[in-house]
């Protein structure tokens, strides 16, 4: 009778491992004991990961776009506005204006719009040359709201993922009517990695989208100083 029962036993576990193996098959439940690398651990969040893997490619490939802009439009000669100074000064409007046209920047051409209006009221030459400030920062700021929207959906997607995989666990499970908790929660931690990995790089988004900000007000800030130093100049008196 004893040995019977032992018998009974064994068949039962094994018929349990045999489900559990099968459910973690077909929900990539990795078998207890086993070791996964990082690469495992991301091809078990599914197929949600190939949108997420996208977006991540998206994030990094336009920051880098427009930190190179933006790092580019920032670069200026150091005596360009002492250059401008002594050419407008000393009544040299065409020198100038051919240094400001010949110096691909946004400062230089803003300045250049200003030197344009040399001769019309000041306020109407601070206009034109506000009004060409607006569009280079428009350039500067063109694609941010591609990292501003992964910034946004990246997670949504991450939790989307998790509850598709969760909805799939728990209709395995009520489809066997058999369960454990190692298959719970098997089921449960690969499901959490679309949310981290949503989080993840929501995070870089976000953190790439405010430091490109930041970039773009420092460059603002020189157009700005530009623009005032040559309004100063225009007031001067000629030599």
């Amino acid at each position: 009778m004893k040995i019977y029962f032992l018998q009974v036993l064994s068949d039962s576990l094994r018929i349990k491992d045999s489900l559990y193996r099968a459910l973690a098959s077909q929900h990539g439940i990795p078998e207890p004991g086993t070791k996964m690398n990082l690469w495992d651990l991301l091809l078990a969040g599914g197929w949600i990961m190939v949108p997420l893997a996208l977006l991540l490619v998206i994030a990094i490939f336009f920051f880098f776009e427009r930190l190179i802009a933006i790092r580019n439009a920032g670069k200026m000669d150091a005596n360009f506005m002492s250059i401008i100074r002594d050419h407008v000064v000393t009544g040299n409007v065409t020198a100038a204006r051919s240094l400001a046209k010949n110096t691909n920047s946004p400062v230089a051409r803003m300045i250049d719009k200003g030197i344009q209006r040399i001769g019309k009221p000041i306020d109407a030459i601070e206009k034109s040359m506000e009004n060409v400030g607006k569009l280079e920062i428009y350039k500067m700021e063109r694609n941010l709201s591609v990292l501003s929207l992964v910034a946004g959906i990246a997670p949504m997607f991450g939790f989307l993922g998790t509850i598709v995989g969760m909805v799939q666990l728990f209709y395995g499970i009520s489809s066997t009517g058999e369960y454990t908790l190692s298959t719970i929660a098997g089921g449960i931690y690969t499901k959490m990695i679309t949310s981290a990995s949503g989080l993840i790089i929501g995070l870089l988004a976000y953190v790439g989208h405010n430091f490109l900000n930041a970039q773009i007000d420092k460059n603002v800030n020189k157009m700005e100083a530009a623009s005032a130093e040559f309004i100063d100049i225009l007031q001067e008196p000629t030599r």
